[in-house]
């Protein structure tokens, strides 16, 4: 009669047959039908002559070199992704204002330059209007004119009254009432008319004086409107000439900053590249890559572009990693 001891140690001899990871057990007929809608092989051990339900799969594992790629792929990874990205550097800078604009700045603000140009003619405008406006282009020698006017005239007006006289003397009136009246009308309308020369030598002082007056009103009027314009074509100009220097810095610093980020980006674009090319050999299609740097980007761009980088990245090295496991 077998014993339990030895049905223990023939239990074990055949489990130590077995395939990995199975023992043995009792099964009928319509268990082992269930195995094997699961997937179990019934598959005769060859060493025991006892069926095996394990559940067999199949697996296409990639060339060696292939293995060897992704491997090397995966350690370039971690060695390009170890240190952060000094993104700092790729912040955008701007250019300083030119000395052009700035004096442009300082002409616009200064009083009676930009702001205010104006002001000066239009006090003196001020000075050439009103009742006493034209007082200061009356003519200095006017009263030398009038005087020597009123001269000619008083001595013309005395030989006149002598003429009377004389007339008196040779009619025989010469004292008498007669002369006298006639002497009184001759002075009455000599005053009368050196009165109204006197007048007329005034008031056309006077009309000059004011016709100047108001040219000159006109004139500070209009250096008011055109000084102003002038100051500002300046001002326009250095500002312009200030902007096109500005606009030249600021592609420089712009060509620097879109350099250093091309170079510290290479090492990225060549693992992308990389990454692709060893998928496109795992999968035996052409691959296709696509660039992850383009020119002048914005802080948005690079931000989105880092993490495009990243994401792929981690994908190719999830790949090489499943790969690995079979």
């Amino acid at each position: 009669m077998v014993t339990k001891k030895q049905l223990l140690e023939a239990k074990k001899l055949l489990e130590a047959h077995a395939p990995k990871g199975e023992f043995l057990a009792y099964i009928n007929k319509d268990e082992a039908q269930v195995l094997k809608n699961l997937g179990g092989s019934g598959r005769i051990v060859e060493a025991t002559q006892i069926p095996s339900y394990e559940v067999q799969q199949t697996q296409a594992l990639p060339p060696q070199y292939v293995e060897d790629l992704q491997k090397d792929y995966g350690q370039q990874l971690v060695a390009t992704t170890a240190a952060p990205l000094a993104t700092s550097q790729f912040a955008p800078k701007v250019a300083g204002q030119d000395k052009a604009q700035l004096d442009a700045y300082t002409m616009a603000t200064t009083p009676k330059q930009g702001i205010g140009a104006f002001q000066d003619y239009i006090t003196q405008a001020g000075a050439y209007s009103g009742p006493s406006g034209y007082t200061g282009f009356m003519s200095p020698y006017q009263q030398d004119v009038i005087d020597a006017t009123m001269k000619e005239y008083d001595q013309q007006a005395a030989a006149g009254l002598t003429g009377i006289g004389q007339q008196a003397a040779m009619s025989g009136n010469l004292g008498g009432g007669r002369e006298g009246v006639m002497r009184a009308q001759y002075k009455n309308k000599s005053d009368m008319n050196r009165a109204l020369l006197q007048s007329g030598l005034l008031q056309q002082g006077f009309t000059q004086a004011n016709q100047l007056a108001n040219q000159a009103f006109g004139q500070q009027q209009s250096l008011a409107s055109q000084v102003p314009g002038l100051y500002g074509q300046d001002i326009n100009t250095l500002r312009s000439a200030g902007a096109g220097q500005q606009a030249f810095e600021q592609a420089g610093l712009d060509a620097a900053r879109e350099t250093e980020r091309l170079e510290a980006y290479e090492p990225y674009e060549r693992l992308g590249y990389l990454g692709s090319g060893i998928a496109s050999i795992a999968s035996g299609a052409p691959g296709q890559y696509q660039s992850m740097v383009t020119p002048n980007p914005t802080p948005l761009q690079n931000a989105l572009g880092i993490a495009g980088v990243g994401a792929g990245l981690m994908t190719g090295y999830g790949d090489y990693l499943r790969g690995a496991n079979t």
